[in-house]
């Protein structure tokens, strides 16, 4: 998933190259209205005391746009997106976020998944459709496409589609590429591997194998904006990610993703998320999994 940062850890490499006297500083009125925009731009709440990391983080992109302040280079973007050009707007979220996501992370989901809820999709009739909602790398669509791939049917594997949709073009791009490195797939089961990744030209590094790749969409999608897609999806997969809004926008995430979802179908959600707290209609199944 792609969310802001919960650590201070130090300025990422190509920030820490930029000479620190070209980064203007970051006053308070412009942090409070950074974090104003990223909170109407996809629903993060940026915590009180995150001034030098967004310094560090978004100084670069100030410096390299021409912007002599935060508060002017916060004027173009919010000049663009009113022209409804995104670019900017996107450099800013994706120089403000970070990604987490590993191959089968969080195995007991996958476990239920290829137990519980793939047998029953084998025996419908319609296509299958999961939704992969805050995609990041890419590396949790091409697991749940692993999954289908061993424990489908042929005919009902080639009919499956995953849409797999982030905030971030940096990330997406990324996915797209479908290229990963030797610690990356340690993850996946050895004997799995060579079943679902082919080794790159350069032998250095591991590529995604087409039957995969091409049952997988990938898309930019704003979770808090309008969602130009149809359902409904046999699962949803939005893990770790609403821990990052606040209690409304959660609310109102869960009410969508329930009329997204076919009736029997799965919403999973990260295992220190709960919708406990809400008001839906899913029943729960298990740990951080629920069921319309």
């Amino acid at each position: 998933m792609t969310t802001f940062s919960r650590s201070s850890d130090a300025p990422a490499a190509d920030v820490a190259a930029t000479p620190w006297a070209l980064i203007p500083p970051l006053r308070p009125h412009e942090f409070r209205r950074l974090r104003e925009l990223l909170y109407e731009t996809c629903g993060i709440r940026l915590r009180e005391g995150k001034e030098e990391l967004v310094r560090s983080r978004l100084g670069r992109r100030v410096a390299d746009a021409g912007a002599p302040t935060f508060a002017a280079y916060l004027d173009r973007v919010e000049h663009d997106a009113a022209q409804r050009h995104f670019a900017e707007l996107g450099e800013l979220v994706d120089a403000l976020t970070t990604n987490q996501t590993a191959f089968f992370r969080e195995p007991a989901h996958f476990d239920f998944f290829t137990a519980k809820a793939l047998p029953a999709l084998a025996q419908a009739t319609r296509p299958i459709r999961v939704w992969s909602a805050g995609c990041s790398t890419g590396e949790e669509a091409f697991t749940i496409a692993a999954l289908m791939r061993e424990h489908l049917p042929a005919d009902r594997y080639a009919g499956a589609r995953i849409l797999a949709t982030d905030v971030s073009s940096r990330v997406l791009a990324r996915a797209r590429a479908a290229t990963y490195g030797a610690r990356v797939i340690t993850a996946i089961p050895a004997t799995m591997r060579r079943r679902i990744l082919d080794v790159s030209a350069s032998g250095d590094r591991f590529v995604v194998r087409e039957e995969l790749r091409a049952i997988v969409r990938f898309a930019r999608l704003n979770l808090i904006r309008d969602w130009p897609l149809r359902g409904p999806f046999d699962a949803i997969f939005c893990r770790n990610v609403m821990i990052y809004f606040d209690a409304g926008v959660r609310q109102r995430l869960v009410e969508r993703f329930w009329h997204m979802l076919a009736p029997g179908g799965h919403l999973f959600v990260g295992h220190s998320e709960s919708l406990g707290t809400m008001t839906h209609g899913f029943r729960y199944v298990q740990p951080a999994v629920y069921v319309r």
